[in-house]
Parts: structure tokens; C-alpha cells; sequence
């Protein structure tokens, strides 16, 4: 499986000398993808290296071991390195795998968060606030920047519905296993007879998709302006700064109205359409792989439940792999690194062993 790692090196030395290169520094797009290249197989060299190592390691050993003028306690030295060369193969030897494993191509992308209250009325709105404030603190706890593109406010601070962006490096792997549908089961400050109550709300995250690589004509697309509805804001009404964007040959639609410029409006709806465009096309792509492989952190379906969040237990289910945490204002506040890194290493697991038994 490692005979071809030699040609990862290679590369990883040639771009160390470009990246030294005045012209290549002074082709900022150049040097920008050459130093993702870079990054991307940095990992994959350093464990590379350290596999090498480990069996010239074993080979000394061995050597040793096999040299019958080597004194005992020699002998005894070449066993204990032998042993410890072939714990260190073994590990680093699963760890090449993972990172050999085809990357998602959006893994490093930023992206657009979509939250709608679903089954449960203004509770369910209250709980799609709850998940937004969640993934704003978890984003901010990772250094990257939140921005709210649309919102659908009710009157109790509930969010009918929430669009915004997510902008840092890699947050499309951190998040993409959060789409679907999430439940609260809890009992609503309106209820008078303590009862519990089961709401949901969906959740999309989109990769971001750069102008370049998918390009709208202008043609298909109308444009509407209208002006701001919802609660709070001095702005509101005032103005036809809302915009409505319409890709005709879809009929996908999307509405912007945070912002009091129309053209700041204009900008972050071609965002989400430009999203949810890519969103559509990765995932006609992915149909046929998605009805032979049923991966362990399910299919990303938004219609799928995923996870649920019960308030008297103080507990957080992910119902794709069975995992429960007794933490759940925790989670609510942010922590959902113990989840993500869950989840993750299971999807990692499930291709390790498609890989293991296609090839």
C-alpha cells in the first residue's frame, strides 16, 4: 500500500523549492495553491519519514539479533528496539492509511448555515435559536467568523428560519456531518402542566462555492428588491433594500434583507445560491455512491433525524453512532468537539474498511 509514497516526497521537495522561488512568491494565485499542495501532503511525508525510520530501526535490530558474536546484553538492547520498531510500524502504518484515504474536495471550504424550525411551533423556533447560538459559539471558540445572511424572527426571539455564513479554514470538515434533522425534548416555558414536548428543526450546512468555479449567467437569474419585514431594526420598512434572487433554470430562491445596502444584500444572496448550486450539483454526483455505500454518520439527508438533545436527562444522543454525552449545556454553549471528533473518526473508519475490502 506504501510503495508509491516516495513520489509524495519528491513533490513535497519540489514545492519546497518553488515556494522559495521570488517569480512563484510574486504569482500570489500560484503560491496560494502551491501552498495548499504543500499542506495537504506535509502530514502524509512526516509519517512517511517516520515509517522509514522505524524499519531501518528493525532491519538494525534484526541485524544484530542475527550476529551470533553479539554479546547477551546487545542482543538484549537489538530485541527491545525490535519490539519498539514494530509497535511504532503498526501505528504508523494505520495512521498512513487514514491520511491516504481521498479527501472531500469542500473539506477545506467555509460555509453557509441553514436552521428552520420544524415540527413544533414557536418551541421549535426557540430550539433553531438555541442551535444557531450553538454553532456561533462553537465558531467563535475555533477563531473563525460568523455573519448572519438572512432571519426570520418571531416574537418570543424564537428563529423561524436563520441563513448565515461561517467563514474559517476547514469548516465544511468540522460541520458537514450536522446536517439533518435535530430534536429537543423538553417542556416549554408555556407549558403550564410540566409536560415534556418534542420539537425539531432542520439543519443545512452548504460549502461555500467560489465565483470561478461556478459561474451564474446573469440571464438566468431575476432580481427583486422589496423592502425589510420582521422584528427589530430602525431600518425596517423604510427602505427597498431586501433583495430576492431567483435562478431560473432551478427556480432556486434565496432572500437577503440583514443588511441596509441593497448591493451588501445582493452579494450575500449570490453566496447562498451560488452554496446551495454546488450543494445540488455535489449531490447528484453523489447519488449513485451514496445508494452503494450507507456510510456509519448516515447520508447527510436533511430529512434524517440525527441527533437529539433531551433537557431533563441532560443529555445529547447522536443516533448515527450511538453516541451519548451527559453534558448537554455543554454542548449548547459550544462544545461539540467530543461529537464532531466522533463522528469524524467513524466516518474514517467506515472508508478505511470500504477501502480495505475494494482494493
Amino acid at each position: 500500500m506504501f510503495e508509491n509514497l516516495s513520489v509524495f516526497e519528491n513533490r513535497y521537495e519540489e514545492l519546497n523549492m518553488k515556494l522559495y522561488d521570488p517569480a512563484v512568491a510574486a504569482d500570489r494565485n500560484l503560491y496560494r495553491d502551491l501552498m495548499k499542495e504543500h499542506k495537504e501532503i506535509e502530514p502524509i511525508v512526516e509519517k512517511y519519514r517516520a515509517l522509514k525510520k522505524a524499519e531501518a530501526s528493525l532491519e538494525d535490530a534484526e541485524a544484530i539479533l542475527n550476529d551470533s558474536e553479539a554479546d547477551k546484553e546487545l542482543r538484549q538492547m537489538a530485541s527491545d528496539e525490535m519490539s519498539a520498531a514494530k509497535s511504532d510500524i503498526e501505528s504508523i502504518s494505520e495512521e498512513l492509511k487514514i491520511l491516504l484515504l481521498p479527501r472531500d474536495p469542500n473539506d477545506d471550504r467555509s460555509v453557509i448555515v441553514e436552521i428552520r424550525g420544524g415540527a413544533g411551533g414557536e418551541e421549535a423556533a426557540l430550539f433553531a435559536y438555541n442551535l444557531y447560538r450553538m454553532y456561533n459559539m462553537y465558531a467563535e471558540k475555533r477563531g473563525w467568523k460568523t455573519e448572519i445572511v438572512s432571519l426570520n424572527e418571531t416574537e418570543l426571539g424564537g428563529f423561524k428560519e436563520v441563513s448565515f455564513t461561517i467563514d474559517g479554514d476547514g469548516a465544511y470538515s468540522r460541520l458537514k456531518f450536522e446536517s439533518g434533522v435535530h430534536r429537543v425534548q423538553r417542556v416549554p416555558e408555556t407549558e403550564t402542566q410540566g409536560r415534556i414536548h418534542t420539537s425539531t428543526a432542520t439543519v443545512a450546512v452548504l460549502p461555500e462555492a467560489d465565483e470561478v468555479e461556478l459561474e451564474i449567467d446573469p440571464k438566468d437569474l431575476k432580481i427583486d428588491t422589496f423592502r425589510s419585514s420582521g422584528a427589530g431594526g430602525q431600518h425596517i420598512n423604510k427602505t427597498s433594500s431586501a433583495i430576492r434572487v431567483t435562478h431560473l433554470p432551478t427556480g432556486t430562491v434565496v432572500e437577503c434583507q440583514d443588511e441596509r445596502s441593497q448591493y451588501k444584500n445582493k452579494d450575500k444572496a449570490l453566496r447562498v445560491l451560488r452554496a446551495r448550486l454546488l450543494d445540488a450539483k455535489v449531490a447528484a454526483q453523489n447519488a449513485e455512491i451514496a445508494a452503494n455505500r450507507k456510510s456509519q454518520v448516515g447520508t447527510g439527508d436533511r430529512s434524517e433525524r440525527i441527533r437529539t438533545y433531551n433537557y431533563p436527562q441532560l443529555r445529547v444522543t447522536d443516533h448515527r453512532i450511538g453516541l451519548t454525552i451527559y453534558r448537554l449545556f455543554d454542548v449548547l454553549n459550544g462544545d461539540l468537539d467530543e461529537i464532531i471528533d466522533a463522528l469524524i473518526a467513524a466516518d474514517r473508519a467506515e472508508k478505511l474498511k470500504e477501502s480495505m475490502e475494494n482494493g
